[in-house]
């Protein structure tokens, strides 16, 4: 299967599994071959077991007969235990292998979705159902190969025995153990609520125990400990509670099993000596016969429960496929060529676009930013100053228009061009759970040291980091939670400068530093950026005023356009943002209305 049409599979469970079986089709035959050759051998060993009984009932001392049969049992015994052991050899690489495939296709084809698909979905619930797709393969391959196949063969094989014996007894042990089959098939099929709900309120119990935990300083704040306990003891209750009607859900089926089984092996042993005494079977025949009979009503139980664990995770594998299988809503166009940009000049072209939900946000929208520009984008909430940026980046399709960089068509631009050529430092930082070293080179993984720490300097990030124990060796934990909130940010901005893209996108970049760590940031990039283009959204209108340009924009429209000092010479909604700013900090207004 190819790693680019994975979502072909997302409604196709089976063929999905197929896929995977085929990347190993060697090591699959040979565990299907070893099976099926070892339940032979097992069900030859009992047919072994009524030539040695055969044999011993011959008049004492009659030729070598006892010895062949023996030899021939232990054969089939030693022949079915390590047929038994390759299967499972072969299978531990094999399943295992199929797991790894599958996880890192998984993982591959997330990866190419849009930004906007992880934000409508927990990235917990993900991951979760990565695993749980692994796990029910994994259960998957390993019941059909223990617990399905077997007993199908086992069941085959010994009628076929039986037969010998006697074909009524045969055909009558087929329509027995077909019946058998199915009620135990629709039994174990009934209990399927039972076994979800001790599931659910299994995870209910890991759920409440990871909320609690999660949130301890609140609960301990509030002297929340007792309330807790409480609460978490009626949940452990609940799921012993399902947890018991499951289980003895289970052993009625084995107990009604176990009474068919009691019932059959009677009537089958009495049949078989009523024909011994007419002569027309041995000894042998009959402990074939009760062997044999055991075995199929056995089987017959083990497949009934094995398939109804199938279904269940061919369930779970079919839901779970819908969701991770869903096809890329942006790939790159099939005439897509590498983006190079020159002057990084940014052009929207009457371009019009709405979220799924049918919040229009731009109508027919024209903007054009020129090479090296300062650009900053202002207005009230939902103005349209993110989207803008996003568009940007392709992270979402236009309905109708065109965004350009130095004239080529971002839709027609590579994607992973597109994002060499800017540069992201986003208000919300997001650190991996790396070294401090693997964060900042992951603007650009080939860049010296020495690179590192002139980028360091410009972010001045050389203060805190070498006062840290590890230095740029330091972890800085989940989402970067070590490092404060102005610590994590100048991280970021060290590594948008190693990276030097052409174009640099700010977003709120400077909101968690302090004043003077802010104007040394924005002193760095003038220096850093000099012949770029920055594109900067900022509510604290202060960090713009040495820039260039100043765009408003209120309800998808470009009210207003221009340089900052003109802008707040004008009456309009500039002028009033900034009164506003200047009036919560109790400073006098920059411009009064005229």
């Amino acid at each position: 299967m190819s790693r680019n049409d994975i979502s072909l599979y997302a409604d196709r469970p089976v063929g999905f599994l197929l896929c995977y079986a085929r990347r190993r089709p060697v090591a699959h035959a040979v565990i299907v071959a070893a099976v099926l050759s070892a339940v032979a051998f097992s069900i030859s060993t009992q047919y072994g077991v009524k030539f040695l009984v055969d044999a011993l009932s011959a008049p004492a001392g009659t030729g070598a007969g006892p010895w062949v049969a023996f030899a021939l049992l232990v054969f089939f015994i030693a022949a079915d235990n390590f047929l038994w052991r390759i299967a499972t050899w072969v299978a531990s690489h094999a399943f295992v292998g199929v797991t790894g495939d599958l996880r890192s296709d998984l993982f591959r084809h997330l990866t190419g979705h849009a930004p906007s698909y992880f934000t409508e979905r927990l990235p917990g619930v993900l991951t979760s159902r990565v695993t749980a797709t692994s796990n029910a393969v994994f259960q998957i391959e390993n019941m059909v190969s223990w617990n399905v196949l077997p007993p199908i063969a086992a069941t085959v094989g010994a009628i076929l025995f039986l037969g010998a014996v006697s074909v009524p007894m045969a055909a009558t042990l087929v329509v027995v153990a077909g019946l058998v089959m199915l009620l135990m098939f629709r039994m174990a099929a009934a209990g399927r609520p039972l076994h979800h709900e001790f599931a659910a309120r299994a995870a209910a119990v890991d759920g409440e125990m990871v909320d609690i935990i999660g949130n301890m300083p609140l609960v301990k704040a509030f002297g929340g400990i007792v309330r807790e306990h409480g609460r978490f003891d009626a949940k452990v209750v609940e799921e012993m509670g399902a947890r018991r009607s499951s289980l003895l859900y289970l052993e009625r089926l084995r107990l009604t099993h176990a009474v068919i089984v009691v019932v059959m092996t009677i009537a089958l042993l009495a049949w078989s000596i009523s024909l011994w005494q007419k002569g027309q079977a041995t000894p042998g025949d009959v402990v074939l016969v009760t062997t044999l009979g055991i075995s199929i009503l056995s089987a017959t139980r083990d497949l009934a429960v094995a398939l109804v664990d199938v279904t269940q995770h061919m369930a779970r594998l079919s839901e779970a496929l819908q969701t991770l299988l869903s096809p890329h809503e942006m790939r790159d166009h099939p005439e897509a060529s590498a983006l190079k940009p020159e002057g990084a000049r940014v052009t929207f072209d009457e371009v019009s676009f709405a979220y799924k939900d049918g919040r229009r946000v731009f109508d027919r929208f024209n903007l054009e930013i020129e090479p090296g520009q300062r650009v900053g984008i202002v207005g009230e909430s939902g103005g349209g100053k993110s989207t803008l940026v996003a568009l940007l980046q392709r992270f979402h399709d236009l309905e109708t228009g065109h965004i350009a960089i130095d004239g080529h068509d971002i839709v027609k631009a590579t994607e992973d061009s597109l994002r060499r050529a800017i540069t992201v430092v986003p208000q919300d930082t997001a650190l991996l759970n790396r070294t401090l070293m693997e964060n900042i080179r992951y603007g650009r993984p080939d860049a010296t040291e020495d690179e590192i720490r002139f980028a360091l300097a410009a972010a001045r990030c050389e203060d805190f980091v070498d006062g840290l124990p590890e230095g740029l060796q330091t972890l800085v934990g989940d989402r970067g939670t070590k490092l404060s909130g102005g610590q994590r940010q100048r991280i970021a901005i060290a590594r948008a400068f190693l990276k030097d893209a052409p174009i640099l996108v700010l977003d709120e970049a400077t909101s968690a530093l302090d004043t003077q760590s802010e104007e040394a940031i924005r002193e760095a990039l003038e220096r850093l950026m000099a012949g770029g283009t920055v594109i900067a959204i900022a509510h604290r209108l202060s960090t713009l005023r040495n820039y260039d340009r100043i765009l408003v924009l209120s309800h998808g429209r470009l009210a207003q356009d221009g340089p900052p000092d003109v802008l707040l010479q004008e009456e309009g909604p500039y002028r009033d943002l900034v009164n506003r700013e200047l009036g919560r900090l109790g400073e006098p207004v920059a411009v009064r209305a005229a």
